[in-house]
């Protein structure tokens, strides 16, 4: 559906310490990369497929990082465990609450989420898709 979802932030160090404790959790690796002519950047992929990517950058204009009103990032859980465990651990490294891990019926039987904001106030919802994951 799409290749690959990016967010900015004003702290590289700050963000790789909370998506590593949000997104492993959830089976994804890290990796560091540099596009050519661009800034370091952040990397999270699954194992199982090079697509899509989850890029955490400083923006390129080298003005501060901002974040969107109604925007959001979900990421897929392969269990409410997992769930649970990235919702706590990025409280652990700087995230915010706004919303504690539990059932979402009205999004559908089976739906369990947590939501949070990273150190940049990016919003971010860890869902584990019971009806469709079985």
């Amino acid at each position: 559906m799409f290749s690959h979802v990016t967010v900015g932030t004003r702290d590289l160090e700050r963000a790789e310490r909370f998506y590593d404790a949000v997104l492993v959790p959830l089976g994804l690796t890290r990796r560091v990369v540099t596009p050519d002519g661009g800034p370091a950047a952040l990397c999270w992929v699954a194992a199982h497929s090079p697509l899509p990517r989850f890029y955490v950058y400083r923006p390129f204009n080298g003005e501060p990082a901002t974040v969107g009103n109604g925007g959001m990032v979900a990421f897929l859980a392969p269990s409410k465990e997992a769930v649970e465990m990235a919702y706590a651990g990025g409280l652990a490294h700087g995230g915010t609450d706004e919303g504690a891990p539990g059932p979402r019926p009205h999004y559908g039987d089976g739906y369990f989420g947590a939501y949070l904001r990273d150190p940049d106030g990016n919003k971010v919802h860890i869902v584990h898709r019971g009806d469709l994951q079985q």
